[in-house]
Formats: structure tokens, sequence, C-alpha cells
């Protein structure tokens, strides 16, 4: 190894331990081919460095906790997103149907079949009939699936309250506008390749079905 790529490596993956090392855009972007960076101080880019190594940690601590939740309660993502939307019906008063269910996770009338035929196998869901439309049908959690899920994930999602709660109403203005400025600048909404990908994957998804 050479004295100049040990001195790379000792740069990122160290620098006297600092994490936020690996975001440091003079590691990351040197030629400012991505970023004009003109007008930021070297410290303003040690602390941008520090808040993206901190969204690091918040997306992983988000991933540790959608894992272990997986994990306790034996279910797939979908199956979880399905029932966060059946609590919240529950708490507001609306009558889920399936349909309601495959617009919120945006997949087929058969897809949802299939998924509340799991639920309902594993004791997690009941149906029953719509009260207005006898032809209709409104899924509900079950009491015990619905208690399991509110002392475990359930908190902890809600312990993130608390972090905002003790924000001063300007902080919470100031971050609230980092948040949805960050949402607007890495939204690939209209974007040509991650269109592409998406037509692509699409396609194979059909492929595939077409084949079975």
């Amino acid at each position: 190894m050479t004295k100049n790529k040990r001195s790379a490596e000792t740069d990122v993956s160290g620098d006297v331990g600092d994490a936020s090392a690996l975001y440091r855009m003079d590691h990351s972007d040197p030629k400012s081919e991505l970023v004009d960076r003109t007008g930021l101080s070297h410290d303003d880019l040690q602390q941008i460095a520090r808040l993206m190594e901190a969204l690091r940690t918040l997306r992983e601590a988000e991933e540790r906790l959608s894992a272990a939740s997986l994990k306790y309660m034996r279910l797939s993502s979908v199956d979880m997103r399905a029932l966060h939307f059946l609590i919240v019906a529950g708490n507001t008063e609306v009558l889920p149907t399936p349909g309601a269910i495959a617009a919120h996770l945006g997949i087929s009338s058969a897809s949802t079949t299939k998924l509340l035929d799991r639920l309902e196998r594993g004791g997690h869901i009941s149906r029953e009939r719509h009260p207005d439309d006898r032809r209709a049908l409104v899924i509900r959690i079950t009491p015990e699936t619905h208690e399991a899920a509110k002392r475990t994930v359930g908190q902890q999602q809600a312990n993130r309250f608390n972090a905002a709660a003790r924000l001063t109403p300007d902080e919470r203005e100031v971050v609230e506008r980092f948040l949805r400025d960050m949402t607007a600048e890495i939204d690939v909404s209209g974007i040509a390749w991650a269109e592409a990908a998406e037509a692509g994957a699409l396609a194979e998804t059909a492929e595939g079905a077409a084949s079975e």
C-alpha cells in the first residue's frame, strides 16, 4: 500500500474517529462536479457533513426498528403497512374496505385479497359486512394484534413525538423547512433514469406474471 493511499484511507475512515468524514464533500465530490460549494467555509462544510451523518443514523435506527417489528409480529412490510392503515382507520372512525386498502398500498385487488386471506389466517384481521352496503366488506384489525402492535413498534414510533416536542416552535419551523426542502431536492419524479428504471421493473413483473 502506498503512503498516499494509506493517508487517504485514514482521512475517510478515521479522521479522528469522526464518522461524518464519509459525508465530507471534499471526499465524495473533490472536484465540485456535483455540488457548488462556493461561499461555504470549512466550518460550514464540516457542519453539513455532521448533519448528513445524523440523517444516516436516523435512517439506520428506523431500519432497525422496522426489522425488529417485522420479526416480532412475523409479518411482511406490506402486512405492517396494511395493519397501520387499519389502526388509523379505526381511530378516525373510517370503515376500511378492501378497495381502500388496495388504493393505500398501491396493489391490485387480487394481491389485496391474498394479503387479507393471509392476515385473517394469522388472526390479525376480521372481515365484516359493511353496515351501509351489504355487498361490501369492512376490514378490522383484531384487538390482540392491535394491542401487540401498539405496545411495540407503535410505542417506539410514537417516541419520535418526544424529540419534536423538545424543540422550540422556531426550531420546529427550521427542521420542517429543511426536511421538506431536502425531500424536494432528492425527489425522482420526472427524472429520466428513475422513470426508465421503473418502466423496466414493471415490464419484468409483467413478463414474469405472463410466464406463470
